[in-house]
């Protein structure tokens, strides 16, 4: 029972993590190869974060974005409050 419980809270988290990416950066940024470009990561991953309402998001690819921005993951997690 915590096991799902915890892997219920990762899911929630996640969300809340490709939201927080997709609302705050992508959508305004409204050109997916260039925010792909600017962040280091692949443009489908951005298409992913768009789009696709189950993306699981990887560590690597939040500390790519970060470093992009110039953020430490801990003040994008406080960010994103979680």
């Amino acid at each position: 029972m915590l096991l799902s419980y915890y892997f219920a809270n990762m899911n929630v988290a996640n969300r809340r993590i490709v939201e927080f990416i997709r609302d705050q950066w992508v959508i305004p940024m409204n050109n997916n190869s260039k925010f792909a470009n600017e962040n280091n990561i692949d443009e489908k991953t951005v298409r992913r974060i768009r789009e696709d309402t189950t993306y699981q998001i990887s560590l690597v690819t939040i500390q790519k974005i970060c470093e992009a921005k110039e953020l430490l993951l801990y003040d994008f997690f406080k960010m994103v409050g979680v």
